[in-house]
């Protein structure tokens, strides 16, 4: 009986599968056995023309394919060259040595990557420090960028069986990011300095664009408001280009999310950016289904951005939903079959209009709602709601006169500048990613700072949530700065963008 080592997702990770083979006298007939998919039962029919493809012939026995564990459900067509190895290699004496084998196979024994082949591997190399994988030729531009991993490629199942049987591997090499970096403590952190959108297009806003700064610098949760058309979203779709560098694996767990979407990875350090319309469904931007618990637009944001546009429009569940993702940095959804736990470290970016017409703040157009209107328009969103936005903006008119100040360029230099002297900090994290923890170790204010702080909490009767968030934009703005300690001037111009 022959074993070969496979993979499948289960609650989001990757499990172990074994591929057993047995060959008994009876009818001739072939079966898979373990819980597996249509997709794997349709593998007997691509098995067996592959097989002939090559000119093996089909044993005239009683062929048994286990997939083991076999409590476990198992789906994929990946698992195509694994069984197809295991009937082919059946009478002779290989040792797979613990290799994983992964690939479609196409009816003339040619071998296909899938989807689902670049996520387990990455998800298998969290726990196997020696990983050997056989993949299809096609998936070796996306393995190679994972470190650590020994990779050997096939074309097609003729030449997957000479690797088994023939002592000579050829190992291929592990590719490079290809974006500039820098290193930090012996750690490197890559980027992009291509501005497709650029700040310079933005004319006047100077204390927008300065939020957008801080924002990006920290990766704080920002909230525009103002009248159409002042440049809400220009802005946020434009702070994307300008948000902190990124290490290798957070490359590789944004290009795996990516796979788990459905599109090919990229492996470029720009990190993502999802922006679903107010109608989107709670399923659609959570994650779930009736049947397994599928991956929504909150996790797809990890490590980027998540933006709302017209932020009351969204439905009540959804935005009271939003808050423990925000507040937590993942999110759990639970099916009957299966419970899965997504990261979500994203940076919350929402527009918003001052009330349903959308002139309130006007000084030259007259709002036309009345003062129900307006209030019920600012009660979509509730105070827990509010509470986790870092940042809150309120954009001015568009003038004739208003003037390009600041490119992209510029503003991603500062963010490089404030991202170091976080990590030279021993930050792990950004700073509006601290914990308490964090904030206490870090947030180091002055003598003066620290007054004005106890003031303005019992002032404005602060809460704690709220009194960190102001700590964790004071530090970023120091940052900025060049500043080791948080001065008077940081912490007044944090309390200056808190919600009133």
């Amino acid at each position: 009986m022959k074993k070969i080592l496979c993979a499948t997702f289960e609650d989001g990770k990757a499990n172990i599968v074994e591929v057993e083979s047995s060959f008994v006298r009876a009818l001739p007939s072939f079966t898979i056995v373990g819980l597996a998919s249509n997709s794997i039962q349709e593998a007997k029919d691509r098995v067996k023309a592959a097989l002939y493809a090559i000119d093996f012939k089909f044993p005239p026995l009683k062929v048994t394919i286990n997939l083991s564990p076999s409590d476990i459900k198992k789906s994929g067509s990946h698992f195509d060259l694994a069984i197809a190895l295991s009937i082919a290699l059946q009478k002779k004496k290989v040792d797979f040595k613990d290799y994983f084998v992964f690939g479609e196979l196409g009816l003339d024994g040619t071998i296909k990557d899938t989807n689902s082949i670049f996520p387990l591997i990455l998800s298998l190399k969290e726990f196997y420090k020696d990983l050997k994988v056989v993949v299809p030729c096609e998936s070796v531009g996306k393995i190679s960028k994972i470190p650590g991993v020994k990779i050997y490629c096939v074309e097609n199942l003729l030449k997957a069986v000479d690797f088994f049987v023939k002592e000579e591997k050829r190992e291929i090499n592990s590719a490079a990011i290809e974006a500039k970096s820098i290193e930090i403590l012996g750690k490197r952190y890559y980027y992009e300095d291509n501005f497709p959108l650029d700040f310079k297009e933005v004319k006047g806003q100077e204390i927008a664009k300065r939020a957008a700064l801080i924002s990006a610098a920290g990766m704080h949760n920002i909230l525009f408001e103002g009248s159409p058309g002042s440049g809400k979203s220009m802005i946020i779709k434009r702070l994307r280009y300008i948000l902190p560098p990124m290490s290798i694996e957070e490359i590789l767990e944004v290009a795996k999310l990516s796979a788990l979407d459905k599109k090919e990875p990229t492996f470029t350090p720009i990190r993502p950016f999802r922006s679903p319309h107010h109608s989107s469904t709670k399923a659609s931007i959570f994650g779930g289904g009736s049947n397994s618990a599928k991956i929504g637009e909150v996790a797809l944001s990890h490590l980027g951005i998540l933006f709302f546009d017209e932020l009351p429009h969204f439905s009540k569940t959804v935005l009271e939903a939003l808050r423990e993702p925000l507040e937590d940095g993942k999110i759990l959804i639970s099916r009957v079959n299966s419970k899965i736990e997504y990261k979500t470290d994203f940076l919350f970016a929402a527009a918003m209009n001052p009330c349903p017409c959308g002139n309130l703040l006007s000084y030259k157009k007259e709002c036309r709602c009345t003062e129900a209107e307006i209030q019920r328009y600012k009660n979509r969103l509730s105070e827990p709601f509010l509470d986790r936005i870092d940042l809150y903006v309120q954009m001015s008119e568009i003038n004739p006169e208003d003037s390009s100040t600041i490119s992209s360029k510029e503003m991603k230099k500062s963010v490089m500048k404030a991202f170091e002297a976080q990590k030279r900090r021993g930050q792990k994290r950004v700073n509006g990613k601290m914990d308490e923890k964090e904030i206490e170790n870090y947030c180091i204010f002055s003598e003066e700072a620290k007054e004005i702080l106890d003031r303005a909490v019992d002032r404005f009767s602060l809460s704690f949530r709220s009194i960190n968030k102001i700590k964790k934009v004071s530090r970023t703005i120091a940052d900025l700065e060049a500043c080791e300690k948080i001065e008077k001037k940081h912490l007044l111009e944090a309390l200056g963008f808190r919600k009133r």
